[in-house]
């Protein structure tokens, strides 16, 4: 980093913006490019130029300049024309992450997954925040690492939540301490196929060394052993079978001893697997695992994850918009007791819907449907279970209301990304929140 003097920025997002303030106060010259140009990316623009960049916003070629590096936020795909461009101008890619990676001398604790690394991170953030360290957590959870960088609190140690978009452009990047939590097919409107879409997971541990940790889902480790050829100390986790760490009937057990989960959000094997993921990252890093089950006890999940959003006559009412395939809502559908209304649909990621098909005769009542992939999905599960074509979100929630019976839970897992209809998955279970809230008002069911 010391010899660039001219990068450029491919997207001016939240990475893409905090990327370049670290390069600019690092005394680098900065050229970013977005294919954006609406008022907010106008405004974004201003920013960097005020402080001595260049910005071209809206479609085109690159900038015809000579870059030392470049520095590719999480939107812009491995197989974009820009990037194209840049191999062929033999200019180093890498990823946001790296970046700020680079400029860190705190320890690193990295978790990546398809599903639940949001709150694994936030359990093991919370859990060394217990043993009183001073912590923050980073990447694909909010804040970009190159914000927490150059920020003037001192860390013990930094969480950093990553994404297979954020590993497509990593070269150098090494966690002290790494977490799997699982690998299924996601994402693959733009990873092509699942073996790719584990190989780029895999990256998290290409870098590591013999004081590394590794620690990976206990059916998922051969095969990523086999992809890396990181030389770290490898940990297996599970919620269920045997492993180094896994969740047993209440716990999870580690060589030489267990800690209680009962009574938290942590105790059945789903959640249970990320609970085990975390005992034996805080392990790793030193501390006893009873920083852990304590950390669980008061844990406060995130929004749009299994989140309890009303209960009207009987009937729960259950936001769990983040699960965007079809793993995260078979693991929704299992966390929950008694027969369950289903809305699901929008932007389909993957392609084989038969595998839950099971899974859905035996918990769900009824499904109904929304958004581009509904008629799709009801062509999948039609014959497993009953399932209704709906308008919009606001129709599907009427419709499962007035069939929901008591006892029953209103459950969004959609299964699906959220951007065929909403902006985001944060919309779209504000949206399914506001309409459950909305039934207490009207509460006679036809």
């Amino acid at each position: 980093m010391n010899k660039t003097k001219q990068a450029l920025v491919l997207g001016l997002g939240v990475s893409g913006r905090a990327a370049a303030r670290l390069l600019q106060r690092r005394g680098v010259k900065v050229f970013v490019v977005d294919d954006r140009e609406d008022v907010d990316m106008q405004q974004h623009a201003a920013e960097i130029c005020d402080q001595g960049g260049r910005v071209c916003l809206g479609p085109g070629a690159l900038p015809d300049e000579r870059f030392e590096l470049a520095v590719v936020s999480p939107g812009v795909p491995a197989d974009a024309s820009w990037m194209r461009e840049l191999a062929s101008r033999n200019v180093p890619v890498i990823a946001e992450l790296e970046l700020g990676w680079r400029h860190v001398a705190t320890r690193i604790l990295a978790v990546t997954g398809s599903n639940g690394k949001s709150t694994c991170a936030k359990l093991c953030a919370e859990a060394l925040t217990r043993a009183g360290l001073r912590v923050t957590i980073a990447g694909n959870y909010g804040t970009p690492l190159c914000d927490v960088v150059d920020a003037k609190e001192t860390w013990d140690w930094i969480v950093v939540e990553v994404s297979s978009f954020q590993l497509e452009g990593v070269r150098e990047f090494r966690p002290d301490i790494g977490i799997l939590l699982n690998v299924h097919a996601n994402h693959l409107d733009r990873h092509g196929d699942a073996a790719v879409y584990t190989a780029i997971k895999s990256r998290l541990f290409a870098n590591m060394r013999g004081e590394d940790i590794g620690i990976v889902y206990a059916p998922a480790l051969p095969v990523i052993q086999s992809l890396t050829a990181g030389q770290c100390q490898w940990i297996s986790f599970d919620g269920a079978a045997d492993a180094d760490v896994c969740y047993r009937e209440g716990a999870i057990a580690f060589p030489g001893g267990s800690v209680s989960m009962a009574d938290t959000i942590f105790d059945n094997p789903i959640m249970g697997a990320t609970a085990a993921a975390s005992v034996a990252a805080i392990r790793a890093s030193g501390q006893p695992a009873e920083v852990v089950a304590d950390a669980a006890r008061d844990f406060k999940p995130l929004p749009h994850r299994m989140q309890p959003v009303a209960e009207i006559d009987g009937v729960r009412f259950v936001d769990d918009s983040k699960a965007t395939n079809l793993m995260a809502m078979g693991a929704a559908l299992r966390m929950l007791r008694g027969p369950i209304r289903l809305i699901a649909g929008g932007v389909l990621k993957e392609h084989d819907l038969a595998g839950v098909k099971k899974l859905l005769a035996g918990k769900v009542a009824g499904v109904y449907l929304i958004g581009a992939a509904k008629d799709a999905l009801e062509a999948a599960w039609n014959d497993s279970v009953p399932c209704r074509v709906c308008r919009h979100l606001a129709d599907a929630v009427q419709r499962a209301w007035d069939e929901a019976q008591e006892g029953e839970v209103i459950l969004l897992s959609p299964a699906c990304a959220s951007f065929d209809q909403f902006a985001s998955f944060e919309e779209r279970g504000d949206e399914f929140a506001k309409l459950a809230q909305g039934l207490r008002h009207n509460k006679k069911r036809e």
